[in-house]
């Protein structure tokens, strides 16, 4: 019985043995086949970050094996980085990365002491630049951040309740503005992002709902009204709007 046993034991540690070997072998066929190498990167939810961006975030290079690229880790990385919200990576054979994110919303620019900054809703700042880029956000102007960078949140009050204004607005309705003048404390005024701009006079910053869903309206509008506009008014319950002569 013993003798038994022993053969026993012996065939188990034998085939242990073999499917260690194989695993091994298997493992080392995805790991080094040059079959498996990185190059797509399928990046989706990228709007104002790049795949440049994304890769140089995530210390990620085409021609790297796949099966060496540790996902977890690269998913770590764009995760802590300011500008992305969520973010998920997987793997996706023979040779592609795919990389969800989801983004942190700038919503507009202002100038401070050495170029200029993307700030979210909250003042933080998401971005910083010398030399201005194409706009796809509205400029703060009227005011300056100085000595503020990247991860940063500045503190004006007014510029703030700005910021709080331009979150009600969508997207669309964000492209369609260039400025944001902050002309007094409590008196703002925007420009149209056309031809030739329109004056959408804010006001003090109260009633911002509504004034949100006012500009919207007045802003999808103007691309089909026939008369040429000077200015709108939102200060007044009822809208005022002033054709140009």
């Amino acid at each position: 019985m013993a003798v038994i046993r022993r053969r026993r034991n012996f065939s188990r540690f034998f085939k242990g043995l073999i499917f260690l070997v194989v695993s091994a072998a298997v493992l080392g066929f995805f790991v080094y086949v040059p079959l498996f190498t990185l190059n797509e990167i399928r990046l989706e939810g990228a709007k104002y970050l790049t795949e440049a961006d994304i890769m140089r975030i995530g210390n990620i290079y085409m021609g790297e094996q796949l099966f060496r690229l540790e996902t977890d880790v690269v998913q770590s990385r764009l995760s802590k980085d300011l500008r992305i919200e969520e973010v998920s990576v997987r793997r996706h054979l023979p040779h592609t990365l795919e990389i969800k994110i989801k983004e942190r919303r700038p919503i507009a620019t202002i100038r401070c002491n050495y170029g200029y900054l993307d700030l979210d809703h909250n003042g933080t700042v998401l971005d910083s630049y010398r030399t201005l880029k194409t706009m796809q956000i509205p400029m703060i102007t009227g005011a300056t951040a100085n000595d503020l960078y990247i991860g940063d949140e500045l503190d004006d009050e007014v510029v703030k309740k700005v910021l709080g204004f331009l979150r009600l607005l969508d997207e669309d309705t964000l492209n369609r503005l260039s400025e944001i003048a902050i002309v007094e404390a409590d008196y703002i005024v925007m420009y149209s992002a056309t031809a030739k701009p329109v004056q959408i006079r804010i006001g003090k910053l109260e009633r911002l709902e509504e004034k949100a869903h006012l500009t919207a309206d007045f802003l999808r509008d103007l691309e089909t009204n026939p008369h040429a506009v000077e200015y709108v008014d939102f200060n007044y319950t009822a809208p005022v709007i002033k054709l140009a002569e």
